[in-house]
């Protein structure tokens, strides 16, 4: 899944124009900030932004080249450098992208691969045992996946498989421990 290195859009988590809030300098010494989730590889980042006309939720460029919005990127940021606004708003992101970009995320129940003798990426999934996995592997045998919606109408225990890859990519986000990354970066 992860083919880009830099990240080219990102969706708005949090608007700080008066920067962050646990900035010890004085506040005319702060520049604006902007807390974002980067589309491709759903990288943390801190935004600084050229205009004060930007959204929560909007999907900003922050590719090479000209930017309408965005200055610069200034650092890429942890979950816990968050603020309170931008952890709320951080699942709604993850869900939109997830939703957005379907058919690479069905891919990964079509092409998941083990990783040792004893486990397979599908195990990383939340709710996802050993008779489930055997299930999905032999569901995929027999034809492809196309959509999510073909996941939960082929595997009954799985209704909503988008939720699986959402809280997957949440926990990989929340816990700078995960060992395996399916849909992030490091």
């Amino acid at each position: 899944m992860k083919t880009e290195k830099k990240e080219i859009y990102a969706i708005v988590l949090d608007v700080l124009m008066k920067g962050h809030p646990d900035d010890p300098r004085p506040v005319f010494k702060r520049e604006p900030l902007v807390q974002a989730v980067g589309v491709a590889q759903f990288k943390l980042l801190e935004l600084v932004p050229k205009t004060t006309d930007i959204q929560i939720h909007e999907n900003v460029y922050i590719g090479d080249g000209e930017r309408e919005k965005i200055e610069r990127v200034k650092r890429r940021i942890s979950y816990n450098d968050l603020t309170q606004t931008a952890k709320l708003e951080l699942p709604f992101a993850v869900e939109r992208i997830v939703k957005e970009k379907e058919s690479e995320f069905v891919q990964f129940f079509n092409k998941s691969i083990s990783i040792s003798p004893k486990l397979h990426m599908l195990h990383l999934l939340p709710g996802i045992g050993k008779k489930l996995m055997w299930e999905i592997l032999g569901e995929r045998e027999k034809k492809p996946f196309e959509s999510f919606a073909d996941i939960s109408q082929r595997i009954k225990s799985i209704p909503h498989p988008d939720k699986m890859i959402i809280a997957r990519v949440m926990e990989e986000l929340q816990d700078p421990n995960v060992k395996y990354h399916l849909f992030t970066s490091r």
